[in-house]
């Protein structure tokens, strides 16, 4: 950050004649020289106004007269103010505007048309509207004055500055953008029917750094890039690529559900999916067998993982995008949606010395989410952890992470007997698939480790049925597994839009609503341009945790089928993933048919 007092500043504002300080409205490029002698010290401010002590200060003027650097860096190195007050004392100090907040739908998007992006980015600029003669620009740096000098030959006329925090600023600079820059991909469409030679001009331009920035590509380029950058402005999981007889169809994944956005016709088939393979790297010669691979895509400042996989098929080749934020954070238990008492039981779980945890549910369903949010929770330097996954998903520190490879004969259960010999606390499996592999973990949870790992069952039930059908012996399940967490994901419904209307009793029969669930009022999805006009916005898990006693125990050991087993889970209190439906369609956060699709393997036909 680029926003505090030098000390050759600082010495100049001690001399004995102080020229007034100007207000925003004149134009900054003469204000900031008449200011630089009368302007108050940076320190005086932050410790009359923002508690900055004295000893902290002069602490702090040591390092600056020994070691160079400005006043407002060294303090925060000092952990001794935050970096919100250093800006806010620096808008005094220039007697600039203090907005702390700024609100993108205020912004002049044919002001931020005239900036790039690059350019805004680096010199920490953002144009909000007009007033009179002169552009109101937001800044965290109003010292920067080439910065300010360039950015009025861009907008032709003079500007005035407020001053506000690098994260609104960055925020904010981001949205406008993202809205300034969307593609229009309907009309690239059109302009591509009169280019030639396009996979050519595909191989022979570069990749734009930013997706943002890449408006001058050839048409194809420009095609790819908008999909791309479309799905991740809508939050899309999967892009479809899907050739057909009679055209191309493109289709985002939003919240686990496919979306049409887009039909190309059949002639641009081959040369977007060949830019596509060229952007992972694969052999855009080879037609016939399946390709994988990934490639990086940068957009609106956000660093986005693709992982491209290619099928042939019987009209051309398909391609499916799967998308993953490299800022993604992780989540913590307590934000995947697991009702307090069941995320009390899931805490003291994985604190365990020993056993299995397993997660179990359909693909897309969190699973591993669930499990990177429990290592996160138990991770720390007393614990040795190690995960063998197909593929790496999260980046975990402290935290060892092997990722399966089958081309070198890598597999889970080959990597987990290589983990075994490194003295580790905690295993996490990606999924267990084979007998080799549970037959291994269940030797390392009864040898003194806690292993994690996921299974694909409908319910928690199913867990113990099916590790049995893998041919582990009952006995061993049922001594090893020390609980199971189903769950599945229901889309929420969106909070701008959503509609209440009277509950009827015959759909609250049909949810199986416990009588403490029961309500006179229901929500319904709609549609708004917040939610792309789906009606529904992000997704929230519901669970269903059976915990291992020595009744269930008894049951498994017996080789109990599951429904006997759920029975006997649901006696002793387990709330079945319908229920808990039940009760979140209660609360208004999502339909019925939503909980119904989801749990729809409960539903008696």
């Amino acid at each position: 950050m680029n926003t505090f007092e030098s000390p050759a500043q600082r010495t100049r504002a001690h001399g004995d004649s102080r020229t007034p300080l100007t207000t925003p409205g004149h134009d900054m490029h003469t204000a900031v020289i008449t200011k630089g002698y009368g302007r108050p010290l940076l320190g005086e401010l932050l410790c009359e106004k923002f508690r900055l002590s004295q000893a902290k200060l002069d602490e702090a003027l040591e390092i600056q007269r020994a070691k160079g650097g400005r006043l407002g860096e060294v303090l925060l190195k000092l952990d001794a103010v935050r970096d919100e007050d250093v800006l806010h004392a620096i808008a005094e100090q220039f007697e600039l505007p203090w907005v702390p907040h700024l609100d993108p739908h205020a912004i002049n998007p044919a002001l931020v048309k005239k900036v790039p992006i690059v350019f805004a980015r680096a010199h920490h600029l953002l144009p909000l509207w007009r007033d009179g003669r002169w552009i109101v620009v937001a800044t965290t740096d109003p010292m920067d004055t080439w910065a300010r000098d360039g950015l009025r030959v861009l907008l032709a006329a003079p500007i005035t500055l407020v001053v506000t925090n690098n994260l609104s600023l960055f925020t904010c600079l981001n949205h406008v953008y993202d809205e300034a820059a969307s593609p229009d991909a309907e009309q690239l469409m059109e302009d591509l029917t009169a280019e030639h030679n396009l996979d050519h001009l595909a191989r022979e331009l570069n990749e734009p750094h930013d997706l943002l920035d890449s408006s001058d590509e050839a048409p194809v380029i420009r095609l790819v890039n908008s999909i791309l950058f479309q799905a991740v402005r809508r939050r899309a999981s999967d892009i479809h690529f899907e050739s057909f007889e009679k055209g191309l169809v493109i289709r985002y994944r939003i919240d686990g559900v496919l979306y049409a956005v887009l039909t190309p016709p059949k002639h641009l088939q081959s040369s977007v999916i060949a830019r596509l393979k060229i952007m992972a790297g694969l052999n855009i010669a080879e037609k016939r067998l399946p390709q994988d691979g990934r490639f990086t895509i940068r957009t609106a400042g956000r660093d986005v993982d693709l992982r491209v996989s290619v099928l042939p098929t019987a009209h051309g080749e398909r391609v499916v995008l799967r998308l993953l934020e490299k800022e993604n954070r992780l989540f913590n238990l307590s934000e995947m949606g697991l009702h307090d008492d069941k995320l009390a039981v899931v805490e003291q779980l994985i604190h365990l010395n020993h056993g299995i945890l397993l997660v179990t549910g359909p693909t897309g369903s969190g699973k591993t989410t669930t499990l990177y949010a429990a290592l996160n929770q138990i991770n720390g330097p007393d614990k040795n952890i190690i995960t063998v996954e197909d593929p790496v998903e999260y980046q975990l520190k402290g935290v060892g992470q092997m990722q399966v490879n089958a081309k070198i004969g890598l597999s889970f259960a080959t990597g987990l007997r290589s983990i075994l010999r490194q003295d580790p606390d905690v295993i996490m499996i990606g999924e267990i698939r084979d007998r080799e592999t549970a037959d291994i973990a269940i030797h390392a949870s009864l040898t003194g480790h806690l292993v994690f790992s996921t299974l694909h069952t409908n319910d928690a039930a199913g867990a113990a049925t099916r590790l049995i059908d893998m041919g582990i012996e009952p006995f061993l399940v049922a001594s090893s597994v020390v609980g199971v967490l189903a769950q599945r994901l229901v889309r929420k419904l969106c909070p701008h839009c959503r509609e209440p209307y009277p509950a009827p009793a015959e759909e609250l029969a049909k949810l199986g609503c416990r009588t403490d669930v029961l309500v006179d009022t229901l929500y319904r999805s709609v549609g708004c341009p917040q939610c792309a006009e789906t009606g529904y916005r992000g997704r929230t898990g519901i669970f269903e945790l059976l915990l291992m006693d020595q009744d269930l125990r008894r049951v498994i050991g017996t080789k109990g089928d599951a429904a006997l087993i759920k029975a006997e889970a649901v006696a002793k209190g387990m709330v079945t993933l319908q229920e808990e439906g039940a009760r979140l369609v209660a609360d208004g956060v999502t339909t019925t048919e939503e909980v119904m699709r989801m749990t729809q393997h409960d539903v008696e036909l």
